[in-house]
């Protein structure tokens, strides 16, 4: 069994399907031909995940279930979905550039007023006194 073989090959729809025909014929589909089927037939190309959690949760008379899974997208993403993709990842990006940004500025701003240097004459932003006072405890 070759190890590039895409999860298709391993769909019962699709062995039983192939398992009826000759086996000249079931040679015959490309494994495109069979994602095609296969998807026409509803079969779940997402079978396999490296997450795979599924549970119940009986609160009274109810029962609840939840399932949790994760893992590779193998799919191609719709032209909307890219652009949420990109757009999502151009947040994250953002956010993560601002708050080092943010904390290396407050790095820096400690350091310098513990070495006691003043770019402004009598004006302090305070947060050396807070820090002094509740993380130094002095």
């Amino acid at each position: 069994m070759s190890e590039d073989r895409h999860p298709v090959h391993e769909s019962q729809a699709i062995e039983r399907l192939l398992s009826k025909m000759s086996p000249e014929t079931a040679a015959s589909f490309s494994e495109s031909q069979l994602i095609a089927i296969n998807k026409a037939l509803g079969g779940r190309s997402w079978a396999r995940h490296k997450v795979d959690v599924r549970g119940t949760i009986n609160i009274w008379r109810s029962s609840f279930y939840f399932v949790f899974l994760a893992g590779r997208n193998r799919r191609e993403l719709s032209r909307l979905e890219q652009q949420i993709s990109r757009a999502t990842l151009a947040l994250m990006l953002a956010l993560f550039v601002t708050f080092s940004t943010l904390f290396g500025l407050l790095v820096l701003y400690l350091i310098k007023s513990a070495l006691g240097i003043n770019l402004f004459e009598n004006f302090s932003l305070g947060i050396w006194t807070w820090f002094k006072a509740n993380i130094l405890n002095h």
